[in-house]
């Protein structure tokens, strides 16, 4: 069993997946028309993971206050680095998981004001 995808909220779809495949290296495994209002059914796939990222119409314009997704790699503070190089806001720099010292977490805000943590 695995999950298909997790749904991200977005405002703007091709801003949200230039984010994405700009910065984690995402492969466009779909991007469809969906409906009549011009929404696509766009799904992004990290790479080496079998769950693909789904964007989902976001409804409101207030950025989320809690983190939406946990995405994992072994080097946050090069990850974190690079978003900063390229002025993504960073909200917290990596530092020690207080839930698991012997984890580095990092919190950021994608293109769609979206919280985001990074962790190992």
């Amino acid at each position: 069993m695995h999950v298909q995808f997790a749904e991200l909220p977005v405002f703007n779809q091709d801003r949200a997946k230039k984010f994405y495949t700009e910065h984690f290296g995402c492969k466009v495994i779909a991007d469809v028309p969906m409906g009549p209002d011009g929404w696509r059914w766009i799904e992004l796939k990290f790479p080496g993971a079998e769950t693909t990222l789904h964007f989902l119409k976001r409804q409101d314009d207030a950025p989320s206050t809690q983190p939406v997704m946990v995405l994992v790699d072994n080097n946050v503070a090069r990850i974190t680095a690079a978003l900063k190089s390229e002025d993504v806001e960073i909200i917290t720099e990596p530092q020690a998981a207080p839930y698991d010292p012997g984890r580095t977490v990092a919190e950021f805000r994608d293109s769609e004001g979206n919280r985001m943590v990074l962790s190992t």
